[in-house]
């Protein structure tokens, strides 16, 4: 998926969510979700920020394997944007400066294929 049309408006639920570099330490709560078919983990990063973070994020310590940041992006039904990355069940997508979060039962292919 090149680009996606929001088929239902979405509106970020976290106003300050979890970021962690890679190599960052994190602290696992032990709280976990099944969302969607997708394992998530609730983690605390040293700036004292939490959120759900995905299964694949935590390596041994536990650290971040990669840079991540759970911030969500709001948008309205019938906007067609970017897609920058597919992970967990959630689409990273674009609008201008602005990059988010938002889930794929939110979104369809805009991009034929």
């Amino acid at each position: 998926m090149k680009r996606a049309r929001v088929v239902a408006a979405y509106a970020a639920a976290y106003p300050d969510p979890i970021r962690l570099r890679a190599g960052e330490a994190m602290v696992l709560t032990g709280a976990e979700d099944l969302w969607d078919g997708w394992r998530w983990l609730w983690a605390r990063a040293p700036d004292g920020r939490e959120g759900w973070v995905p299964d694949d994020l935590p390596r041994p310590g536990p650290v971040a394997a990669r840079d991540y940041d759970a911030r969500e992006l709001s948008c309205e039904a019938g906007e067609v944007l970017p897609v920058e990355e597919l992970r967990h069940g959630w689409a990273r997508l674009r609008r201008g400066e602005a990059t988010g979060w938002v889930p794929l039962r939110c979104l369809e292919a805009a991009d034929p294929d």
